[in-house]
This record gives C-alpha cells, structure tokens and sequence, in this order.
C-alpha cells in the first residue's frame, strides 16, 4: 500500500493506492486562507498538521488494515510558500503562499539582477519564495533574524513527518534560489536575499527517499514506523505524473481556476521573456514548462455571477454545434496576466459590444479568449522549441466538450480526455512514494490513463478563430496603453 498526501491551498487530501495502482480510497480536510491584509495570503502550518491528521483519521474509519501495511508514503503540495523555521524547529511567522503579492517591489528588484533570470529560467514573479525572503527581512527583521530553514509547505509536512528538512527539484525550482538547469541552489542568487545554502533543506530527486515516518507519528496515524517518504513534488509535477506527462513533449490543458499548459522535457529550455515557467520534473533529467493563464475557467464563474446563471447553464445556451467567433472579444485578465505578458496590472475587458450582444454571445466571448490566452501559451513554448503535437484535458472546464472542441480549433491540436477516474496530484504523489519504496522504473509506474475520445479541431472554423485571435492580441496593448 502506499499513501499520496496533496497539501492543497483549500484542502489536504489523502490517497491509497495499492501495488497495482488501484486506488482504494481516499479523504481530505478542509484548510483556510488567512488575508488579514490587502494584497496577503497566508497558511498557519499547523493547519497542515491538523489537517493531515483528520483526513488518515477519516481513512483509517474504513481502509485501516490497508493504512498498518503502508510500504512508502509520496507528498505534493502547493508551490512557492515560504514556511520560515527557528533553530528549534518552530515555525516563525505564518507560510506566505503563492497567491500573495505584497513582495511585488522586492520581486522586481531581484527580476532587474540578472543572474536570476540566467541561472533559474524564469522571471522572479511576486509569488516566487526568495522575493518574500527579501520583504521579511525588509519589514519584519527580527523575524527574519532567526530564519534557520526555509522550507516549502509540502516540506514542513516532511519535518513533521520525518524530522528531515529535506526538498526536491520541481517544488525547488519555483523558489528563484535553485540553479534549474545544474538542480542544485545558487550561493550568489541566496545571499541576494540575504540568505545561506545552510539554511536551505537538502535537496533530491522527486522519485528518491527524502526521510522515513517518525515511530511517534507512525503510532498515532497507524502507520508503520521507518517507512521511507518520497521526495514528491510540486502539485504541477506531481498532477503530470500523475496523469503520465513525463516523457518529451507530453502535455496536458488543465482548465481550473487558473489555466495551465504543461509540457515534460529532456532536456531544459528556458524562455523567461515569454513569462513561460522552466522548472524541475519530479523525474530524474527531466524538466517542464508551463504556461500559466491566472483566470481560466475563473473568467466564466465571473460571467456566471454577473448574470446569476450558473457555468453550465452558461455553456448549455450554445448548443452543441461549435460556433465561430463572434464580434464581441474578451480579454480574461481578471486578475492580472502570467503568460505571456506578465502583467500582474492589467484587468479584464469587452470589445465589440452591440445591442445584438446577448449573454450567449459574451459567454462564447468568454471561452473564445481563454482558448486565445492557451494559444499564447502554445506560442510561448513554440519559441524554446518545444512543438507540442497534442493535449490532454484535464480540470473542470473539460467536462464542456464545446469548449474542448474550440480549444482543439485554436490550437489545431487534437485534444484526449483521458477516462474516468483520479489522476490528480495526490495520485501523482502516491506514484512516487511507490518508486521511492520499491526503487522502480519511473517510467513504468507514471504512465498515461486511456483515453477514453479525442475532440479532433474543426477545421471549417480554423480560419474564423485564426481572424479572431489577431483582434485578441492586438487588443492588449490596446487596453494596456488606455490603463497607463
């Protein structure tokens, strides 16, 4: 048996798999976000703790016998949170998650040294760790005076777990302090923040052992003591290997919330410019990119609360016939932009209104320009080289196939939705603590669920989409030089 455990920003989920993969069950516990000021978004770690507890307490209820024959336990978790330690292993003040902003200055100045872009691949961006490194020390020094370790959130469950202070690549790799391309942390880019390699965890593979189960925390979870925990992997890797996306040029849409093109490498091929994320895969000698679309499925829930009609009513108006592009344009920058603008300023727009513009009309507006905001992706990585010959969809924008058809016609790729079942990061998660345990063929554990239909592109709209999507990006800068 082994047990997956997803650090979630809303929830900790729990998943048991068994030898074969079959999942056996599963549980979660909820987590709250704390915002106590504009622009924060913080964690109290302990939350994780008690979190953790309620949901093997939940899964012990009806898989215990299961949960006492646990072989490896494997860990995911939301990226960039800075989780700051004392010499005695309390936490200092509470973890600041991806989503907060308030280091957008200190991001920026570490953005205009140079040796950041070169050595990570990647913008330092607002929500990256080593920017609120540089705002604690700033605003909270004598906080940041008895920062002993700086762990991510998936990891201070580690030290709970284990008593190791212990990171992995992929998870690493969206800190701004890690060498992408050696996987190894960067002296120079450290003491930028005014920080040292010893205070850093140590860092391995996502398929190597990172620690083994505490015999007091075994006791109380029912779990057996010394069995090893996983390296794991940030909640993007660790949803690829749970979904099979490890091999080059293997990619996945996930249209959640936020929208994700995610493509798996053999090779590291940055492109910071382009505002496109290079990091680490949870695989050894592997690496990915992602494109990043801060409001996907996020801008039709904004359509669906404006017009107080839900999502998939919403979508159900249209039919079931793709339609072309009509004259109203959307631009999804409801919360800023990630790829490839980077543009964490500009907001949300129509264009092409008219008395005929009915809600049906603004929602195929809306899904139009997510797939558009996709198509930079898929631009964005074109330019690295990465040539990207399909998707598979995943999130809950792919269960409307009308909006898969058209994603598949702005992409001109075809589009697999992979069959029923959990293929997210806790799977992903479990997969690895199966490697780690059992010193087995990654590639032979994380391979691809069936696919159960491809929506392949229409190609009587292509040039229809192809026209729509030049008014889509020339009105960016449009809109950008009317908000300056």
């Amino acid at each position: 048996m082994y047990l997956g455990l997803d650090l979630g920003t809303s929830s900790l989920k729990a998943l048991l798999i068994d030898d074969t993969q079959r999942i056996l069950g599963s549980a979660s516990a909820p987590l709250t976000v704390e915002r106590p000021h504009h622009g924060w978004s913080e964690h109290d770690p302990d939350s994780w703790i008690a979190a953790t507890r309620k949901a093997l307490a939940e899964l012990a209820n009806t898989h215990a016998s299961e949960l006492a024959k646990m072989r490896g336990i494997g860990l995911s978790g939301h990226m960039h949170g800075a989780t700051t330690i004392d010499k005695d292993g309390k936490v200092i003040r509470p973890c600041i998650l991806w989503n907060d902003t308030r280091s957008y200055e200190e991001a920026a100045e570490l953005d205009a040294d140079p040796q950041f872009r070169r050595l990570t691949g990647n913008i330092v961006f607002p929500g990256f760790t080593a920017p609120k490194l540089k705002w604690m020390a700033a605003d909270e020094p004598e906080a940041f005076s008895r920062v002993a370790k700086v762990l991510l959130p998936k990891d201070y469950l580690r030290l709970w777990l284990s008593g190791d202070a212990i990171s992995e690549m992929s998870d690493s790799a969206g800190t701004s302090w890690l060498d992408v391309g050696k996987r190894a942390w960067d002296d120079g880019l450290l003491s930028a923040t005014g920080l040292e390699r010893r205070q850093m965890p140590a860092l391995v593979e996502g398929t190597e052992r990172a620690g083994a189960l505490r015999a007091e925390v075994a006791s109380e979870l029912g779990l057996p003591a010394g069995i090893p925990i996983a390296g794991g992997a940030g909640d993007n890797a660790a949803s690829a290997c749970g979904m099979g996306t490890v091999g080059d040029g293997h990619a996945f849409a996930s249209l959640g919330t936020s929208g994700v093109l995610f493509a798996a490498n053999n090779r590291y091929l940055p492109n910071p410019d382009s505002a496109v994320h290079a990091f680490c895969h949870a695989l050894p000698g592997t690496w990915h990119q992602m494109g990043v679309i801060l409001s996907a499925t996020d801008s039709l829930n904004w359509l669906s609360r404006i017009t107080s009609t839900k999502p998939s009513a919403l979508t159900a108006e249209l039919g079931d016939t793709l339609l072309a592009p009509g004259p109203e344009v959307f631009l999804p920058y409801l919360s800023g932009e990630r790829t490839p603008h980077n543009d964490a300023a500009i907001r949300g727009g129509f264009a092409g209104l008219g008395h005929e513009s009915d809600r049906p009309a603004l929602t195929r507006a809306v899904l139009g320009a997510v797939c558009f905001a996709f198509r930079d992706s898929l631009a964005a990585l074109a330019q690295t080289g990465t040539v990207l010959t399909r998707v598979t969809a995943i999130g809950g924008g792919s269960k409307s196939d009308y909006w898969l058809e058209a994603l598949a016609t702005v992409l001109d790729l075809p589009v697999d939705i992979p069959e029923g079942g959990d293929f997210g990061a806790a799977f992903g998660a479990a997969r690895l603590g199966l490697i780690a345990a059992e010193n087995a063929d990654p590639l032979a554990i994380c391979t691809a669920p069936k696919t159960e239909t491809t929506i392949h592109p229409n190609r009587d709209l292509t040039g229809a989409f192809d026209e729509a999507y030049h008014t889509y990006r020339a009105l960016y800068p449009a809109l950008k030089g009317a908000m300056s």
